[in-house]
């Protein structure tokens, strides 16, 4: 078991979950649900997309730590590879074959969501050896990685894709924004990034109060799961902000890395009804309790 446990620490298993909302909520915005009752319904596509997202998401943190394998000796030695638990090769083999599962499962649903989950891999791989080390492409190249998880599910009905692709981009801004504070959970924050950051996130709620245009969107369905999600998130920002410490900003970036499944089930409730976001709003209690145990940042 503590071998297994070695490589689950590897692919932060509670940040997993919070890519799994997003397969979710585009499920949701492609008009999916509602052939769950009807023959049409293919349950096998969602349960593809969901295994995809996994690899990809799981890959691609496995990979961020293996790029990450000298600065993390210096600044976290106790994670895996830097402690000795894990070696620099045994993780990157299993980075790329978490890649290969997400890309192949993604095929299992449709070609466009494999090209999808092709484009993801190739975003992932970009951030690990450069956008990481670039002030503004950086937050972006790992926002687009999030932006497309969630056309990854609008995939499961392709021609939505081209319909929707603007969804994602309240995806893209808040991952951009948690990206953007992050870089201060070493050695504390900048005021003005988070003060750039508390603009995007209150951009992101607007966003999806916006959402209220489309037809097939009902924003009431919304509300209660976009207060939930300002609550979780909106106080440690703020702490962060009038102390940007390094404790501090990374509270902050837990909070908004867990939330992402609130914010996920409030506009997944938008398109689907109050019901399906309650569905996705019960994977932040296990998110929560899984980073317990794993690391999210």
């Amino acid at each position: 078991m503590k071998n297994y446990m070695k490589y689950l620490r590897l692919m932060r298993p509670a940040n997993v979950v919070t890519a799994v909302a997003d397969i979710l909520l585009g499920y949701a915005a492609s008009g999916a649900v509602v052939n769950v009752f009807s023959e049409n319904f293919s349950f096998h596509i969602l349960i593809a997309l969901v295994i995809s997202t996994m690899g990809l998401y799981s890959g691609g943190v496995v990979l961020n730590d293996v790029f990450d394998a000298e600065l993390d000796a210096v600044e976290r030695p106790e994670r895996p590879i830097p402690s000795g638990a894990v070696s620099l090769k045994k993780a990157a083999l299993l980075g790329v074959f978490l890649l290969l599962i997400g890309i192949g499962a993604a095929f299992q649903a449709s070609v466009l969501s494999g090209v999808i989950a092709l484009f993801i891999s190739v975003l992932v791989a970009m951030y690990n050896a450069y956008g990481k080390h670039q002030m503004v492409f950086g937050p972006l190249n790992m926002g687009a990685c999030r932006g497309m998880n969630v056309l990854l599910g609008v995939s499961a009905i392709p021609a939505m894709v081209s319909e929707l692709w603007f969804i994602s981009l309240i995806s893209i801004l808040y991952i951009a924004a948690i990206t953007m504070i992050s870089r201060g959970e070493i050695n504390g924050g900048s005021k003005k990034i988070m003060f750039g950051a508390l603009i995007i996130y209150l951009f992101v709620v607007l966003s999806v109060v916006a959402l209220c245009s489309l037809p097939q969107y009902k924003i009431i369905y919304t509300i209660p799961f976009l207060l939930l999600f300002v609550y979780l998130t909106l106080l440690p920002l703020l702490q962060a902000l009038e102390k940007p410490k390094a404790l501090e900003v990374r509270k902050a970036v837990k909070a908004c890395v867990l939330s992402l499944i609130a914010l996920d089930a409030a506009m997944a409730a938008g398109f689907a009804g109050w019901e399906y976001g309650l569905v996705v709003l019960c994977l932040l209690p296990v998110s929560i309790a899984l980073a317990k145990f794993f690391a999210v940042t």
